[in-house]
């Protein structure tokens, strides 16, 4: 079998407390059903998960297909954005909103396996804008205002494990968080203004489907900057309910502009997208069209 028909299944170990390599030992017997070589790697942590999936690339798998969640596809498209090499997704995470977004749902991991197998027969594509920032791609939001500062909060706590730990520090950044000072470059044109949140989206949603950016299309060469202008503690918790239907958009303190690159700035900010960190601020991202493309 040549090298064109071989894919590398890569799979988080840690992904929705250990679903990922049980989906793993799913799947697998329908990639290798339908005739695929498959190259099943698992990494000890996500730099040398990283490099088994760039070796692969490098002798040139037609496919990498990442098990887990919307942190194992960052991993996979740094290293299949901009390349021939197809990117395949088994959800299997918490939160999956690259999956949702294509379509994908944890609750069938067969479906999606089955999705991946039809593409590589029929050569099908679905082709995807990437964002990039510092020579790393995300797919779905930069997370830059009271969610990033959040996430930087949970990070450095040991207890609890999972959702919780996020209660939690969202409790305790809520009690001190105030508006932040930001300086917007949007292809050139200078925005400044204080906000509670700002956004980034190339995709509509994040965080296990709050859609942030509802509107935001993954094939339309932008990105969606959203604003939310300062309001109460209690007005930002009333308001947090909306983010997952999307109907934010119609509050009076919400604001979206759309740029190809956008630079955001802001004191005491770290940036977050796909659930991973990024760095502080000031971070410049610029869309980058019809980067990827997804067997879905």
């Amino acid at each position: 079998m040549s090298s064109s028909r071989e894919i590398a299944l890569l799979t988080n170990p840690a992904a929705g407390k250990g679903r990922g390599l049980r989906v793993r030992d799913e799947v697998l017997p329908r990639f290798r059903s339908a005739g695929l070589t498959v190259r099943s790697l698992v990494g000890r942590d996500a730099d040398e998960a990283l490099d088994l999936a760039r070796a692969s690339v490098a002798d040139g798998v037609e496919a990498v297909v990442v098990v887990g969640g919307d942190g194992m596809v960052n991993l996979g498209l740094q290293v299949t954005a901009s390349t021939p090499t197809a990117l395949g997704i088994i959800p299997a995470g918490t939160g999956n909103d690259v999956a949702r977004t294509v379509g994908l749902t944890r609750k069938d991991p067969m479906a999606a396996a089955d999705r991946i197998v039809r593409a590589l027969a029929t050569g099908e594509r679905r082709r995807m804008d990437l964002a990039r920032t510092g020579g790393r791609y995300y797919a779905t939001v930069m997370a830059a205002g009271f969610d990033a500062v959040v996430n930087e909060r949970a990070n450095t706590m040991r207890w609890p494990r999972g959702q919780m730990r996020y209660n939690l520090a969202t409790l305790a950044e809520l009690r001190t968080f105030t508006p932040r000072p930001y300086v917007l470059d949007l292809d050139g044109t200078e925005v400044r203004l204080e906000a509670m949140l700002v956004a980034i989206g190339n995709g509509p949603s994040f965080g296990g489907g709050l859609r942030i950016a509802e509107g935001a299309l993954l094939d339309d060469g932008l990105l969606d900057v959203v604003v939310i202008k300062p309001m109460s503690r209690l007005g930002l918790v009333r308001t947090y309910p909306r983010l997952f239907r999307g109907t934010h958009t119609t509050h009076p303190q919400y604001e979206r502009h759309r740029a190809r690159r956008v630079t955001v700035a802001a004191p005491g900010i770290v940036g977050y997208a796909d659930g991973e960190r990024f760095g502080p601020l000031p971070l410049t991202i610029e869309c980058v069209p019809d980067a990827l493309g997804v067997l879905a």
